[in-house]
């Protein structure tokens, strides 16, 4: 019986990879190189395929598969990235993102091993759902991942589908194109800001790390005698959300005001996730849900205010346990499941 899967979490900075037992367990430290993302598909690939190749050999077992968490629209039946915007490479002055890129393909030649991927975000939650809160039991789990944007996976079992359904555990919700599960773009308020994707009011637009940024420093032009503004030293370029939560632990009412804020948004989004799928678990995970209890707080009374009351009285809403390696136990989950899955 096969011991050990890699799981791989390709970023746009670093590419980091682990040998990972069926538990979940890591076998060795995560292997981290940078991922070149700017400088063309065979320079990233070169980068991802030594990453692997290294961790292999600090855990010293065969790995039986690779599982790869990559960011972007991921077309995981056929291994293609269909599009990811931080990859590509420059031409004169033009960057030319990845499309259609067979990155699956690509990595298994070069290792003969099999390869599965899938977006990185919604491999998260699928990690979160067999080696964190979920404990591969959950009724179902939805992640939100808050960071420099904000992504979000759907995990479904068979106690959340009426009919003929016969699969064990958990599985993704990843749509016709595998492009299902984008939460950060939930729509909270259609006349609200504009968010990178080009449409006004998602969530990652009101909650994204800049997002959270750009309210504490205006909230620090209006009180420049907070703590915060203190510990900034008076200084906007000093803000971060990290920040805000330091003064938050030391009582300071405008970065409470902050979270309670930011808090608020999220809870109307994560009402309608529980509205919409009925899940046993609703896992926070990124570091900016390291801001605690300020944050989850007003998450937890707003959605008091909009979700069903009787769906939540069935759910759960509590921080990710897996956060720092959410990417490569989302990958190695995805891989255990393509073994568990052979004859």
């Amino acid at each position: 019986m096969a011991a050990a899967v890699i799981g791989v979490d390709l970023g746009g900075t670093n590419v980091r990879a682990a040998a990972v037992s069926r538990a979940g367990e890591l076998l060795s430290a995560p292997v981290q190189h940078p991922s070149r993302a700017q400088d063309g598909f065979q320079a990233t690939l070169q980068q991802i395929v030594q990453t692997i190749r290294e961790a292999i050999d600090a855990s010293g077992t065969p790995p039986a598969a690779i599982g790869m968490a990559v960011p972007g629209h991921i077309d995981a039946a056929r291994g293609v990235v269909r599009w990811a915007p931080n990859f590509g490479e420059y031409k004169g002055e033009i960057f030319e993102v990845w499309r259609e890129v067979p990155l699956a393909d690509a990595v298994q030649q070069a290792l003969n091993l099999p390869v599965v991927m899938g977006n990185d975000a919604n491999l998260a939650a699928l990690g979160e759902y067999y080696y964190g809160v979920g404990r591969g039991q959950a009724r179902g789990l939805i992640m939100l991942t808050l960071g420099t944007g904000i992504g979000g996976g759907v995990v479904l079992t068979r106690a959340q589908v009426q009919g003929n359904a016969h699969w064990d555990g958990g599985v993704l919700l990843v749509g016709l194109g595998g492009g299902a599960g984008e939460l950060g773009h939930t729509i909270i308020n259609f006349a609200g800001p504009r968010c990178g994707c080009g449409a006004r009011g998602c969530i990652e637009a009101y909650a994204k790390r800049d997002a959270i940024t750009e309210l504490a420093r205006e909230a620090m032009r209006r009180n420049p005698d907070s703590v915060m503004s203190q510990l900034a030293a008076g200084d906007p370029a000093q803000i971060s959300p990290a920040l805000v939560s330091q003064a938050a632990e030391q009582g300071d009412p405008i970065a409470l005001a902050i979270w309670h804020e930011i808090g608020t948004y999220l809870g109307v989004a994560i009402a309608s996730f529980i509205n919409i799928f009925n899940p046993e678990v609703i896992a926070i995970g990124g570091q900016i849900a390291k801001a605690g209890a300020p944050l989850f707080e007003a998450i937890h009374a707003t959605v008091r205010d909009y979700a069903l009351p009787t769906l939540l009285e069935e759910c759960r809403i509590v921080p990710a346990e897996r956060i720092e390696d959410a990417g490569i136990l989302g990958g190695a989950a995805l891989a255990w499941q393509h073994v568990n899955a052979q004859p």
